[in-house]
Protein backbone atom coordinates (compact mmCIF):
# COMPACT_ATOMS: atom_id res chain seq x y z
CA UNK A 1 0.00 0.00 0.00
CA UNK A 2 1.30 3.66 -0.77
CA UNK A 3 1.62 5.85 1.99
CA UNK A 4 0.58 9.40 1.03
CA UNK A 5 0.80 12.31 2.88
CA UNK A 6 -1.91 14.60 2.45
CA UNK A 7 -1.26 18.50 2.92
CA UNK A 8 -4.62 20.82 2.66
CA UNK A 9 -4.76 24.29 2.43
CA UNK A 10 -5.55 27.25 0.04
CA UNK A 11 -2.16 27.74 -1.61
CA UNK A 12 -3.14 31.65 -2.31
CA UNK A 13 -0.16 31.00 -3.50
CA UNK A 14 1.60 27.83 -3.65
CA UNK A 15 5.49 28.92 -2.14
CA UNK A 16 8.75 27.20 -1.30
CA UNK A 17 7.82 26.79 2.13
CA UNK A 18 5.17 24.24 0.88
CA UNK A 19 7.37 22.48 -0.86
CA UNK A 20 9.81 22.20 1.72
CA UNK A 21 7.93 20.88 4.27
CA UNK A 22 6.60 18.20 2.22
CA UNK A 23 9.50 16.72 1.21
CA UNK A 24 10.72 16.83 4.98
CA UNK A 25 7.33 14.77 5.46
CA UNK A 26 8.20 12.47 3.24
CA UNK A 27 12.14 11.72 4.06
CA UNK A 28 11.05 11.85 7.74
CA UNK A 29 8.00 9.58 7.81
CA UNK A 30 8.71 7.46 4.69
CA UNK A 31 6.11 8.60 2.44
CA UNK A 32 5.74 7.28 -1.20
CA UNK A 33 4.38 10.78 -2.10
CA UNK A 34 2.44 13.66 -1.06
CA UNK A 35 -0.98 15.44 -2.13
CA UNK A 36 -1.52 19.16 -1.60
CA UNK A 37 -5.25 19.30 -1.56
CA UNK A 38 -5.60 23.13 -2.85
CA UNK A 39 -9.03 23.88 -1.28
CA UNK A 40 -12.25 25.33 -3.44
CA UNK A 41 -13.03 27.34 -0.32
CA UNK A 42 -11.52 27.02 3.42
CA UNK A 43 -14.50 27.69 6.13
CA UNK A 44 -12.06 29.36 8.46
CA UNK A 45 -10.53 32.00 6.16
CA UNK A 46 -12.58 35.24 3.87
CA UNK A 47 -13.36 34.64 0.68
CA UNK A 48 -11.79 38.28 0.24
CA UNK A 49 -8.52 38.21 -1.90
CA UNK A 50 -8.94 34.06 -2.71
CA UNK A 51 -8.04 33.83 -6.30
CA UNK A 52 -9.31 31.42 -8.33
CA UNK A 53 -8.93 27.92 -7.93
CA UNK A 54 -7.48 27.63 -11.47
CA UNK A 55 -4.84 29.96 -10.71
CA UNK A 56 -4.18 28.01 -7.25
CA UNK A 57 -3.70 25.06 -8.76
CA UNK A 58 -1.74 26.17 -11.41
CA UNK A 59 0.90 28.42 -8.89
CA UNK A 60 1.23 25.14 -6.91
CA UNK A 61 1.71 22.63 -9.75
CA UNK A 62 4.74 25.46 -10.66
CA UNK A 63 6.36 25.13 -7.10
CA UNK A 64 5.77 21.23 -7.06
CA UNK A 65 7.31 20.17 -10.44
CA UNK A 66 9.93 17.51 -10.24
CA UNK A 67 9.06 16.31 -6.80
CA UNK A 68 6.74 13.61 -5.45
CA UNK A 69 4.35 15.22 -5.05
CA UNK A 70 0.80 15.83 -6.63
CA UNK A 71 -1.77 18.99 -6.92
CA UNK A 72 -5.15 17.87 -6.76
CA UNK A 73 -8.38 20.05 -6.41
CA UNK A 74 -9.90 16.84 -5.68
CA UNK A 75 -12.51 18.21 -3.07
CA UNK A 76 -13.99 20.08 -5.83
CA UNK A 77 -15.44 16.45 -7.30
CA UNK A 78 -16.12 14.91 -4.26
CA UNK A 79 -17.95 18.01 -3.04
CA UNK A 80 -16.44 18.42 0.06
CA UNK A 81 -15.88 21.39 1.92
CA UNK A 82 -15.01 20.10 5.62
CA UNK A 83 -11.26 18.05 6.18
CA UNK A 84 -13.47 15.19 7.81
CA UNK A 85 -15.60 14.74 5.07
CA UNK A 86 -13.05 14.70 2.15
CA UNK A 87 -11.01 12.20 4.22
CA UNK A 88 -13.68 9.85 4.73
CA UNK A 89 -13.93 10.19 0.98
CA UNK A 90 -10.68 9.51 0.21
CA UNK A 91 -10.26 6.81 2.27
CA UNK A 92 -13.62 5.24 0.82
CA UNK A 93 -12.00 5.71 -2.80
CA UNK A 94 -8.30 4.85 -2.44
CA UNK A 95 -8.73 1.44 -0.33
CA UNK A 96 -5.44 0.58 -1.63
CA UNK A 97 -3.43 3.75 -0.18
CA UNK A 98 -2.46 5.08 3.59
CA UNK A 99 -3.35 8.34 4.48
CA UNK A 100 -1.43 10.84 6.96
CA UNK A 101 -2.38 14.35 7.51
CA UNK A 102 0.25 16.58 7.23
CA UNK A 103 -0.24 20.07 9.48
CA UNK A 104 1.75 23.05 11.33
CA UNK A 105 1.56 23.59 14.86
CA UNK A 106 -0.55 26.81 14.00
CA UNK A 107 -3.41 24.92 12.88
CA UNK A 108 -3.36 22.23 15.44
CA UNK A 109 -3.43 25.37 18.01
CA UNK A 110 -6.86 25.44 16.08
CA UNK A 111 -7.48 22.53 15.45
CA UNK A 112 -10.49 22.12 18.15
CA UNK A 113 -12.30 23.96 16.55
CA UNK A 114 -12.57 22.54 13.36
CA UNK A 115 -15.34 20.36 12.14
CA UNK A 116 -15.47 16.87 14.02
CA UNK A 117 -11.74 17.02 14.46
CA UNK A 118 -11.86 13.94 16.65
CA UNK A 119 -13.33 11.75 13.52
CA UNK A 120 -10.49 13.45 12.02
CA UNK A 121 -7.81 12.03 14.45
CA UNK A 122 -9.77 8.54 14.27
CA UNK A 123 -9.42 8.28 10.16
CA UNK A 124 -5.87 8.95 9.95
CA UNK A 125 -2.89 9.71 11.73
CA UNK A 126 -1.33 13.49 12.12
CA UNK A 127 1.96 14.93 11.39
CA UNK A 128 2.35 18.19 13.11
CA UNK A 129 5.21 20.08 12.35
CA UNK A 130 6.70 22.64 14.66
CA UNK A 131 6.35 26.07 14.10
CA UNK A 132 8.14 28.85 15.91
CA UNK A 133 5.58 31.26 18.11
CA UNK A 134 2.82 28.81 17.60
CA UNK A 135 4.14 25.47 19.71
CA UNK A 136 3.09 26.74 23.51
CA UNK A 137 -0.21 27.36 22.08
CA UNK A 138 -0.56 24.01 20.37
CA UNK A 139 0.59 22.18 23.21
CA UNK A 140 -1.96 24.25 25.32
CA UNK A 141 -4.96 23.36 23.06
CA UNK A 142 -7.84 21.43 23.71
CA UNK A 143 -7.04 18.97 21.04
CA UNK A 144 -3.58 18.23 21.79
CA UNK A 145 -5.31 17.64 25.85
CA UNK A 146 -6.90 14.77 23.87
CA UNK A 147 -4.34 13.45 21.77
CA UNK A 148 -1.62 13.50 24.05
CA UNK A 149 -1.99 10.01 25.07
CA UNK A 150 -2.04 9.01 21.48
CA UNK A 151 1.66 11.03 20.86
CA UNK A 152 4.09 8.56 19.03
CA UNK A 153 7.88 8.84 17.51
CA UNK A 154 7.50 9.11 13.74
CA UNK A 155 8.31 5.92 12.89
CA UNK A 156 5.67 4.61 14.45
CA UNK A 157 2.94 6.78 12.82
CA UNK A 158 1.51 4.38 10.55
CA UNK A 159 -0.38 2.07 12.76
CA UNK A 160 -4.30 2.58 13.43
CA UNK A 161 -5.27 6.14 14.36
CA UNK A 162 -5.49 7.96 16.96
CA UNK A 163 -1.89 8.86 16.12
CA UNK A 164 0.34 11.79 15.97
CA UNK A 165 3.86 12.58 15.69
CA UNK A 166 5.58 15.64 16.50
CA UNK A 167 8.29 16.36 13.77
CA UNK A 168 10.91 18.79 14.68
CA UNK A 169 11.11 21.66 11.26
CA UNK A 170 13.02 24.47 10.57
CA UNK A 171 10.42 26.15 8.60
CA UNK A 172 10.93 28.70 5.94
CA UNK A 173 9.69 32.06 6.80
CA UNK A 174 7.96 32.71 3.59
CA UNK A 175 4.43 33.25 3.85
CA UNK A 176 1.20 33.37 1.04
CA UNK A 177 0.43 36.70 3.45
CA UNK A 178 3.79 38.30 2.70
CA UNK A 179 3.73 36.89 -1.26
CA UNK A 180 0.46 38.77 -1.99
CA UNK A 181 1.20 42.16 -0.12
CA UNK A 182 4.64 42.15 -2.40
CA UNK A 183 2.36 40.81 -5.71
CA UNK A 184 -1.47 41.40 -5.10
CA UNK A 185 -1.56 40.71 -9.16
CA UNK A 186 0.24 37.83 -9.05
CA UNK A 187 -3.05 35.48 -9.77
CA UNK A 188 -3.46 37.26 -13.45
CA UNK A 189 -0.03 35.13 -14.30
CA UNK A 190 -2.40 32.19 -14.10
CA UNK A 191 -5.70 33.53 -16.02
CA UNK A 192 -5.48 31.38 -18.97
CA UNK A 193 -4.35 28.38 -17.04
CA UNK A 194 -5.60 25.21 -17.41
CA UNK A 195 -3.66 22.85 -15.39
CA UNK A 196 -4.47 18.86 -14.95
CA UNK A 197 -5.35 17.71 -11.78
CA UNK A 198 -2.64 15.42 -10.21
CA UNK A 199 -4.81 13.10 -8.89
CA UNK A 200 -8.27 12.35 -10.94
CA UNK A 201 -6.33 13.59 -14.50
CA UNK A 202 -9.17 16.61 -14.92
CA UNK A 203 -8.21 19.61 -16.36
CA UNK A 204 -8.74 22.43 -14.16
CA UNK A 205 -10.41 25.34 -16.50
Amino acid sequence: MKVTGLLGGSFNPAHRGHRSISLAAIERLALDEVWWLVSPGNPLKPVAGMAPLRARVASAKRVARRAPIRVTAIERELGTRYTIDTLRALVRRYPRRRFVWLMGADNLAQFHRWRNWRGIARTVPIAVFARPGYEAKAMASPSMAWLRPYRVPPHALRGTPPRLAWLRFDPDPISATALRAADPDWANRYSDAHARDGVTGRIIG
